[in-house]
């Protein structure tokens, strides 16, 4: 099997510790979807399927960064959730593992902003706005963003994959369904 990073417009390969789209290419891989000549057309370069993973190689070894949906650009800024998201959960009163990151479309500004939602145990509204400036300074400190929206949620509320993972995507959409933004 190979793999490779390349470029998100001319996927062509990149340099060793440059950040691309991940791209791998085998004998024994797909070569198309079934009955979706769409999504093999978008998932297929030259014979190379792309995973839709963002990573970079050195020395022949793939780094994976994360999935390149999950991204989000805040104020021109690359973020990674998974970075934020490991900072929120060591704030005292967030339960770790608990959280998700995403982008919240900022259509003002131009931008995304980062918002996210995080499982926590205690309904006192004191309590929690302690625990939303702890995030803010958590992230401030250890990152070069800030997140604008914050919300707390009682334990097992996220939404999981069915891998047990938390769904970015889908706690976004419910999130902003229970709480729509102000226009």
């Amino acid at each position: 099997m190979q793999a490779r990073a390349v470029t998100q417009d001319t996927r062509e390969p990149l340099e060793d510790r440059q950040v691309g789209e991940i791209a791998v290419r085998s004998a024994y891989m797909l070569n198309e979807y079934y009955h979706r000549s769409d999504a093999t057309e978008a998932a297929f370069h030259n014979g190379w399927y792309l995973t839709g993973d963002l990573g970079y190689t050195v020395d022949g070894q793939v780094y994976v960064l994360g999935r390149k949906k999950d991204l989000l650009i805040v104020g021109g800024k690359n973020v990674y959730p998974q970075d934020l998201e490991a900072l929120v959960s060591r704030v005292e009163g967030v339960h770790p593992g608990r959280v998700a990151v995403f982008g919240v479309p900022n259509p003002q500004a131009g931008t995304e902003d980062a918002g996210l939602v995080a499982e926590v145990d205690v309904e006192d509204v004191d309590a929690q706005n302690a625990i939303r400036a702890n995030i803010r300074k958590a992230i401030a400190s250890g990152s070069d963003v800030a997140v604008r929206h914050i919300w707390l949620v009682r334990r097992g509320w996220l939404i999981k994959t069915s891998s047990g993972k938390v769904a970015r995507s889908a706690n976004r959409d419910k999130v902003l369904a229970e709480n729509p933004l102000a226009a």
